[in-house]
């Protein structure tokens, strides 16, 4: 799995490098075929204060490609809200791939 953090506009220190890693460890616990993730963190410049802070992030899992954002007054909420959007878009692709399965129809002699 490649990880990539990126930041706009902020300086990604070590401390939020090591929070953004241990939050998405939770999706690659939940789904193992996570071929690439691109994380991008941004500070606007916005008259609204509550929605400054931006995290992107694009997940390239086996068979698609997911994308999700979010917007926080701080930084590491923003984080929390992403990875619990993802969490969900890759729980539901794994339910997706799982339930093309059936089983094979049986032969009446």
């Amino acid at each position: 799995m490649n990880l990539t953090i990126s930041g706009h506009h902020l300086e990604v220190t070590p401390a939020l490098r090591n929070y953004v890693t241990t939050k998405l460890d939770r999706i690659t616990r939940h789904f193992d075929q996570v071929v690439d993730i691109k994380v991008l963190l941004t500070v606007e410049k916005q008259r609204e204060k509550e929605r400054r802070q931006r995290a992107e992030c694009k997940i390239h899992v086996k068979g698609s490609d997911m994308f999700a954002e979010s917007s926080h007054a701080d930084l590491y909420a923003a984080l929390d809200e992403l990875v619990d959007k993802l969490d969900r878009q890759v729980g539901r692709h794994k339910t997706r791939l799982q339930e093309h399965h059936h089983d094979a129809p049986k032969r009446i002699m």
